[in-house]
């Protein structure tokens, strides 16, 4: 069994949008259904329900984020995650410096796929930023699948 952690800053769009997203994705793949995927943030209020928008885009894509509750991401989650995909460069960053020993796992999610941009926060948009934002994670886990699959197996002994 592996464990992927997503990090955003709040913990109530985007990280839970791609934990349920890959969540299901592994619930499709018979090799991978023991995987665990969780989410936290870098800054947040613990006990925050997913924003509205969130949640209607899951639903509209059969997907439950009614009971999501946010977090702040601790030692614990970095120590047990075997990789951590955050949206933002200020994450990476953020994370690398409070967790130096678990940095070798941070990679922003849109490298998955090639690329180097982050996933922007819909947090106080409209419905249309977070259906934007939920149709990017889509491309990024889909086309990304593999990679992301790869990067969570590797031996920790064999470097970045």
């Amino acid at each position: 069994m592996r464990r992927i952690l997503f990090v955003c800053t709040g913990n109530i769009c985007r990280s839970p949008m791609a934990e349920v997203l890959l969540r299901a994705k592994f619930e499709r793949d018979k090799a991978r259904r023991d995987w665990q995927v969780a989410s936290a943030g870098t800054w947040t209020v613990d006990g925050r329900s997913a924003s509205e928008h969130a949640i209607a885009e899951m639903v509209q894509r059969g997907l439950d984020l009614g009971d999501h509750r946010s977090r702040n991401v601790t030692r614990d989650m970095m120590a047990q995650a075997d990789l951590v995909l955050v949206m933002t460069r200020n994450h990476v960053e953020a994370l690398e410096s409070a967790f130096p020993d678990q940095a070798h796992k941070v990679h922003l999610l849109s490298e998955v796929t090639g690329g180097s941009g982050d996933v922007e926060d819909p947090y106080g948009g409209s419905r249309q930023d977070y259906a934007q934002v939920a149709r990017e994670l889509e491309r990024f886990l889909d086309e990304g699948y593999e990679r992301i699959v790869g990067l969570a197996a590797k031996d920790p002994c064999e470097g970045p």
